[in-house]
């Protein structure tokens, strides 16, 4: 699910790409094409314009907004779970499972993709002028100029934390 920057509306995206609007206009969506990765994710351009889709192996499909580039052409280490936008929407990230960022008309800020990490990544929100990547057992990994304001890695929760939101 992405938002509309005001908040008074949002689209849902579902793995075939399907569009779901509620109050914002419908832009089109892959939900009729037969797609190599399912979608499993969709940013909202913080200017209101439109949206991003995101596969799985960073395919990136673009609607009412520039496509910036994808790594839908290369053989990744591990699936995309995630993306952000910049500020400005300008720009955006992809993060793999392993932490790998993939940084398009956005600063790259630093990734955990040379890393052993105890758990998978599953997504990851823009923060200040940066991005935070979320583990399976709720580590936080900040690469950005705002403040660390904790994480669950040390006393991980039962059941894998599957997303991560933020206000903005």
């Amino acid at each position: 699910m992405a938002t509309t920057p005001l908040g008074d509306g949002y689209w849902m995206a579902g793995s075939d790409g399907g569009i779901f609007a509620f109050n914002v206009p419908f832009l089109g969506s892959t939900g009729g094409l037969k797609l190599n990765q399912p979608v499993v994710s969709i940013i909202a351009s913080p200017l209101g314009a439109g949206y991003w889709l995101v596969a799985a192996d960073g395919g990136v499909f673009n609607f009412g907004v520039p496509l910036l580039g994808s790594t839908g052409d290369l053989k990744l280490n591990k699936p995309i779970v995630g993306a952000a936008a910049t500020p400005t929407g300008q720009g955006y990230w992809l993060v793999a499972s392993d932490g790998g960022i993939f940084a398009f008309d956005a600063p790259f800020r630093g990734s955990m993709g040379d890393r052993k990490l105890n758990k998978p990544v599953t997504g990851m929100v823009r923060f200040g002028d940066g991005y935070l990547m979320v583990g399976e057992d709720g580590g936080i990994f900040n690469f950005s100029s705002g403040a660390f304001a904790g994480s669950l890695g040390a006393n991980p929760p039962p059941r894998p934390v599957v997303s991560v939101a933020a206000l903005y």
